[in-house]
């Protein structure tokens, strides 16, 4: 018996389509089926392939889990957390529709990831394409049985407009820790999910410190996993730690060649893994718990460091470790997105007694033999002015050469255009003295403009800045003044500085004193200590000062001292390459410093 052939419209068609069960795939199956990558966002164009980033599987594939709620992957910079971000949204269109929120540290890149990222993804992807609305607003995608909210944790009205079930968000730890008066950013947009049974939520960061979104998001999680590979000697799986990195110590050698002598010793078997054997290694690899809080798990959180990446050699890792390892400002930036490990300001703590320390064998008013450059900074205060001269070299290397009170403008201006001799009888003079402008104002700013050859007014910035330090510009139309530069400092960001360099032996990097200094210098100097202040839903730390109405001047002189060191590019000095310029005889080795401050290492 024939049957009869059936024709259908293209419309009744596509109503049957609709008709049919999504596949029965995860996340990470999805992602090696559909995704596409474009070569404006990625160095390996074309399909998406799980064998590049294979640790991703694991994170991705949690997204399946039923009884998973929250998604917590803490990791480096550049192994792909965002991508498995784009990845989940991928597979929500096409699998499982439903109201989505992506929200960003800010509205301003929540459009530029829209624009440049996500949009991009959309469209090269086909099956993707077919269901994106190409009129969607920016930050409001439209697709076929869902719209996805694109959001600044900068915005609260942004993060408590709508109901949600995925939420999903990336760099948490640029967050605020709150939005204005209403509750911190990530908790307003989990509210958002309540009336979902299966909501789900994936949160993912660099960490910086332990008082962190991120960190905080970490310790609280029901298990946590990280990643083990097997050696490929002994077989045995193991955890890649920064601490079995192996590297020449040989003085003579530079940053460069040290670095390209890495190699990863196995903690099993001893053995020697190379670059060679990394790629094989990390395919084979497996999440396993380390942690486990609860019975009933809601909660996951995935920790991952550099070391796993494809796209980075052992090589690359000891270079970036060597030089940042001197310099606590970059030396955070290796622990968070290199190690994705918080930064802890452990050494950030200060005495008198240790400054003392930092004496070298110099007098007072001598000037070191390395030195280029003079800085000058002065505190004004109601009945005296405090005022330090600092000498600087290569590498930030530092030393206070003189300091003391003036009771006038007068003996200010007798200090700065003092001559100063170096080791070798040459003389010289302050480059750049910055004055406090909080106290006196307009006394400060008709110094500075009659001294304009040397003196420039400062005051700390009381906003956020991207630098540590800001040229301005001095707006009184009545004062003589007008229109002369004002530098806007961020002085918690100098005292990091100062108070870092103050750990250090003398030597190259380090932040001295002349030999004889007096303990009332070295009392100012510490006065401060930094402290976790909670304000409100939000903690932050800021220097505060040790004991009530402790004086602080000399610590205030010094942190103006940085930053005129830094207007006259103190960090470029040692590209100069000036003959005859040592570094003093009393150096310690370097090695010194990071034997005395390893313990971070041995987890």
């Amino acid at each position: 018996m024939r049957r009869r052939k059936l024709t259908v419209t293209q419309y009744q068609y596509d109503a049957l389509q609709l008709m049919n069960p999504p596949e029965q795939i995860t996340v990470s199956e999805w992602a090696e089926k559909y995704r596409m990558l474009d070569s404006k966002t990625s160095a390996i164009p074309g399909p998406w392939s799980n064998d590049i980033t294979p640790y991703l599987v694991g994170v991705m594939d949690e997204f399946n889990n039923y009884e998973t709620q929250k998604i917590i992957f803490v990791k480096p910079t550049q192994v792909g957390g965002t991508e498995a971000l784009q990845n989940m949204i991928g597979y929500i269109v096409m699998q499982d529709p439903a109201p989505t929120m992506v929200v960003y540290p800010t509205e301003t890149l929540a459009k530029s990831v829209s624009e440049n990222r996500l949009q991009p993804m959309l469209k090269i992807t086909p099956e993707l394409a077919k269901r994106f609305d190409e009129n969607s607003q920016l930050l409001e995608l439209q697709f076929d049985g869902m719209y996805l909210t694109l959001a600044g944790s900068n915005s609260p009205s942004g993060l408590a407009s709508k109901p949600i079930r995925f939420v999903l968000m990336d760099e948490v730890d640029k967050y605020p820790g709150s939005s204005g008066k209403e509750a911190d950013p990530i908790k307003l947009a989990i509210e958002r999910t309540k009336t979902f049974h299966d909501k789900k939520i994936y949160i993912t960061s660099t960490p910086t410190l332990k008082t962190g979104h991120i960190w905080k998001e970490k310790e609280s999680a029901d298990i946590e996993k990280h990643y083990f590979v097997p050696c490929p000697h002994c077989g045995e799986y193991i955890e890649l730690k920064f601490s079995n990195i192996r590297f020449p110590d040989e003085e003579d050698m530079s940053y460069i060649d040290r670095a390209e002598f890495a190699t990863y010793v196995c903690q099993e078997c001893g053995c020697i893994i190379t670059d060679a054997d990394k790629n094989n290694m990390i395919r084979h690899g497996e999440w396993r718990i380390v942690r486990h809080n609860t019975k009933y798990v809601r909660s996951v959180v995935f920790w991952i460091n550099t070391l796993y990446s494809p796209f980075v050699r052992w090589a690359d890792i000891v270079k970036e470790f060597l030089t940042t390892k001197d310099d606590p400002e970059t030396f955070q930036n290796f622990i968070n997105s290199w190690l994705a490990e918080p930064w802890e300001d452990t050494k950030l703590k200060t005495s008198a007694e240790l400054v003392l320390e930092r004496q070298t064998e110099l007098p007072e008013y001598i000037v070191p033999s390395w030195a280029k450059l003079l800085t000058a900074g002065v505190d004004v205060q109601e009945s005296s002015l405090y005022w330090s001269i600092r000498a600087w070299g290569d590498y930030l290397t530092s030393q206070n050469v003189a300091h003391g009170q003036a009771l006038s403008f007068d003996d200010i201006d007798n200090v700065m255009n003092a001559q100063y001799m170096n080791e070798n009888g040459e003389p010289m003079i302050v480059n750049l003295c910055l004055v406090d402008s909080g106290d006196q104002t307009d006394m400060v700013y008709d110094f500075c403009a009659t001294h304009s050859d040397y003196a420039l007014p400062v005051k700390g910035s009381s906003h956020a800045q991207l630098s540590n330090y800001k040229l301005s510009k001095v707006n009184r139309p009545d004062s003589k003044a007008m229109g002369i530069t004002l530098v806007l400092v961020d002085g918690g960001a100098y005292k990091d500085m100062i108070v870092g360099r103050m750990q250090r032996p003398n030597g190259r990097g380090s932040w001295m004193v002349y030999k004889g200094c007096d303990m009332e210098y070295a009392t100012q100097v510490t006065a401060e200590h930094k402290v976790s202040v909670k304000r409100g839903n939000t903690t932050k730390q800021v220097w505060q000062t040790k004991t009530n109405h402790a004086d602080n001047h000399y610590l205030d002189t010094e942190v103006y001292n940085a930053a005129a060191a830094d207007i006259l590019g103190v960090r470029q000095l040692h590209l100069m390459n000036e003959e005859n310029v040592t570094v003093p005889e009393y150096k310690l080795p370097e090695e010194q410093w990071i034997e005395k401050n390893e313990n971070w290492l041995d987890q």
